[in-house]
């Protein structure tokens, strides 16, 4: 396998900002489609280290996306990356997202512009969920999909219907995970 070369800080910034900017439907099919350019495309990640900030990026407060984006290009290319990388994901769409908010305040009143609203809103829930299955497809071998629906199930059960908090449901699933070891989880 041919060796990866370091990208420039510059060509990782700009790979964050594009994903950051011109993915829709939430922090799910952004981060589905940096792992497809992080690690498919570039090879700037392994999937263990893709796997990894994603693991952290849940764990910790916040928005899960941006803490996802500055652990990945802290990877890539340090410190500095990390915070050029969260600014060029994050502000150009935080300033069109306070636009549009503006501009549907202003359309309130018109049925086209709620029923607009509502379509998006079913939409953007149809990607969160394509993109869910473009992350767990690769763990559903033959020999994991138990251990995936067990994952996927509980915290489901433990999130909604036990009301634990998404912490108290990492922190399970961390618990059950070193427990029940699986050679290839990451």
């Amino acid at each position: 396998m041919e060796a990866v070369r370091r990208p420039s800080r510059s060509d990782v910034v700009a790979v964050f900002g594009k994903a950051g900017n011109t993915t829709f439907g939430g922090g799910d099919p952004t981060v589905a489609s940096l792992r497809r350019e992080l690690c498919d495309q570039k090879g700037w990640l392994s999937q263990e280290q893709f796997a990894i900030a994603f693991a952290i990026a849940r764990v910790v407060p916040g928005t899960n996306v941006l803490a996802f984006v500055a652990a990945s290009a802290y990877q890539i290319r340090g410190w500095i990356t990390a915070v050029l990388a969260v600014i060029a994901a994050s502000a150009p769409s935080a300033v069109i997202a306070v636009w549009l908010l503006i501009a549907l305040d202003a359309a309130q009143r018109n049925r086209l512009a709620t029923a607009a609203a509502a379509g998006i809103l079913a939409s953007v829930v149809g990607m969160m969920i394509a993109s869910a299955w473009q992350l767990i497809r690769p763990a559903l071998t033959a020999a994991k999909w138990p251990r995936v629906l067990v994952f996927m199930g509980g915290a489901l059960l433990l999130r909604e219907w036990a009301n634990w908090s998404p912490l108290q449901v990492l922190l399970a699933a961390a618990a059950i995970g070193a427990l029940w070891r699986d050679e290839d989880a990451l």
